[in-house]
């Protein structure tokens, strides 16, 4: 199951690429500040495990920088935060040396620097350093935390309020690989 999850989240994310006419043509990356003015993203998203997991999830990110790191470049800077709840059916798995068996779920809880790069009017990409607090409940409960883990995503913004986003998370840590939902830009 992850791999048809990462195949079709790479497929989506060609698709709307594809969509998009003139994209070379329209490039906002050296336009600093040539961005949607705004404070605090909201983000509802459908988290999707590598092992089977699904379930609700959520980011928030305070925009702390309009103007990035990179003064010359279209960049900004923000502390993110949120939630990602993912369930888990019947069966057995093993995962970071733990074995869980039957039903139970996964709570992470990241925390994260979001740095943004607006590559086009329709598109922008980010990375997201941070550590993420993960608390897993059922046959197997547990607390833990991963001290480095990593994601990736990009949006495609249908204007000035609204994305689509998609979000690859460090498959190295738990199992909160995937999130597709929409981005508000308040």
């Amino acid at each position: 199951m992850n791999r048809r999850i990462l195949a079709a989240s790479w497929g989506i994310a060609l698709a709307a690429w594809t969509l998009t006419p003139a994209a070379s043509a329209q490039s906002i990356i050296k336009h600093p500040g040539d961005h949607p003015a705004y404070g605090f993203e909201a983000e509802p998203h459908l988290s999707l495990g590598y092992y089977g997991g699904v379930g609700p999830g959520f980011r928030g990110t305070v925009v702390l920088l309009d103007n990035g790191f990179i003064s010359s470049i279209n960049n900004s800077i923000g502390i993110g935060f949120g939630a990602d709840w993912l369930f888990y059916g019947d069966g057995c798995h093993h995962h970071n040396g733990v074995d869980s068996c039957g039903t139970y779920s996964d709570l992470m809880l990241p925390l994260v620097m979001q740095w943004n790069f607006w590559l086009h009017p329709h598109w922008s990409v980010f990375g997201e350093p941070g550590v993420t607090f993960h608390v897993r409940t059922g046959h197997a409960d547990h607390f833990d935390v991963a001290p480095f883990v990593i994601y990736a995503g990009g949006r495609y913004h249908f204007n000035d309020s609204v994305a689509l986003t998609i979000r690859l998370g460090s498959p190295f840590f738990f199992d909160n690989a995937i999130s597709i939902g929409a981005s508000f830009l308040l």
